[in-house]
């Protein structure tokens, strides 16, 4: 069917306007037309309206219930929203109709191991790997498996060799010599990761990932923050699958663990701040906060990002920009600025704190989460994982030096990096009268 054909074609090119009503004239023409129903289900929940997806997708499976694709991308938004067992359910549909369907098996394995069972998800990664051995998403997946259950650091190693048997299958994924060059290095084997970078970095002179991870582990130096094209360019490239590696994930805990320790400075949600989430990425933090927000803005500086925070929904505003330009240009907007995560990727932080305080109304919040750097000095350092580290003292002094008082400082573990917990300072502030 042209119309279909047509609609699929701007749908794959991005061109989602364009895409619905394409698949809308299908249905015109054909009430009920399963392709259309699956694919605009697809497209509603891509908008942000995944309920409407997902009774879209069941439309279509009434009418094809043996269609294994539609399963998937139904098991998708489950996931997706939150709902590991109704995914689960749609995945194993999806491999009764086709048993070696592929994105299923690492679907299925994902959605396993995010409800804790590691085992199970284990055979699926292994028969995902057993059924697509060039398939360089199966050796990724793999890897980060390995990497996140480590019992030995044998298993770091293995990991090591699936990150390098998946760029090898697919030279696209930058993000596997990401993972090879940090797990390296946190093997000891830093003279190995070093020239993955450099290598990666004669290939691709410009390229900032290679450049900024070439300086995590001393191999240049180290910048006053992560360049806004690293910065863009890694989240732009893991916003596909950044709520599924933090699925993988069961101990990341930073949105959480902020808003734990706010409720104790702002009392009872109520629904009347401006609320600020700074480095917003997929929108994590938006039905958490959004029961004290009058209105809730989210910056990020990955478009892609803004775009996964828009599906989720909750926001009243998204906008792509860097996050110290859009803090100056709005002065005291805000009663809250709440970045989970963000900061993480500023080195000295006097400049940015002090953005902050101008942009707050009197008594306002910054709440925000770092890594710990041990030691009583005031220092930051770049981390090998691509992100700084700041001292106690450093971010004190940051925060006197911007004018707020009334500081807490907690340390708390926010997240498990290479089945190893991380340690996390959740810091809130606020701005004098």
């Amino acid at each position: 069917m042209n119309t279909m054909r047509q609609a699929i074609e701007a749908h794959q090119a991005g061109r989602l306007d364009e895409a619905e009503a394409g698949y809308r004239r299908a249905l015109q023409m054909k009430a009920g037309q399963p392709d259309a129903l699956h694919f605009l289900g697809v497209l509603r929940h891509q908008r942000g309206d995944s309920d409407d997806g997902a009774r879209l997708i069941r439309m279509a499976l009434r009418a094809v219930p043996g269609h294994a694709e539609a399963h998937n991308n139904l098991g998708n938004i489950q996931k997706e929203s939150g709902h590991l067992a109704e995914a689960e359910a749609c995945y194993r549909r999806a491999l009764a109709c086709v048993p070696h369907h592929l994105d299923a098996l690492g679907n299925l394995a994902i959605v396993l191991e995010a409800q804790q069972r590691p085992t199970e998800a284990l055979r699926f990664y292994e028969e995902l790997l057993q059924q697509a051995p060039r398939l360089g998403r199966a050796h990724m997946l793999m890897g980060l498996f390995k990497s996140s259950h480590l019992d030995v650091m044998e298993d770091l190693a293995d990991a090591v060799e699936c990150f390098r048997e998946a760029w090898h299958c697919d030279q696209t994924d930058t993000r596997a010599l990401q993972e090879l060059g940090v797990s390296l290095y946190v093997l000891g084997r830093r003279e190995e990761a070093l020239d993955v970078y450099r290598d990666w970095l004669s290939r691709e002179p410009n390229h900032p990932v290679p450049r900024h991870m070439l300086a995590s582990c001393g191999g240049g130096t180290m910048p006053a923050r992560a360049d806004d094209a690293y910065v863009r360019e890694v989240f732009d490239g893991f916003a596909d699958s950044f709520d599924e590696q933090l699925l993988n994930n069961l101990d990341y805990r930073a949105p959480q663990v902020l808003i734990e320790h706010l409720g104790g400075m702002l009392g009872p949600p109520a629904a009347r701040l401006d609320v600020l989430d700074a480095g917003c990425g997929t929108g994590l933090c938006a039905p958490l906060v959004r029961p004290y927000a009058r209105r809730l803005h989210g910056v990020d500086l990955s478009g892609k990002m803004i775009d996964k925070a828009r599906s989720r929904g909750g926001y009243d505003a998204l906008e792509v920009a860097e996050l110290g330009q859009f803090l100056g240009s709005g002065s005291g907007c805000w009663d809250l600025v709440l970045s989970a995560d963000t900061l993480i990727y500023f080195g000295d932080l006097h400049e940015v704190v002090q953005a902050t305080h101008a942009s707050l109304r009197p008594g306002g919040i910054l709440a925000f989460t770092l890594e710990v750097l041990e030691g009583d000095d005031d220092r930051v350092e770049l981390h090998p994982s691509g992100r700084y580290q700041h001292s106690r003292r450093h971010v004190l002094q940051a925060l006197e030096a911007a004018g707020f008082g009334e500081v807490r400082m907690a340390a708390h573990p926010l997240r498990k990096e290479l089945g190893r917990p991380v340690s996390g300072w959740v810091v809130l502030a606020r701005r004098g009268n």
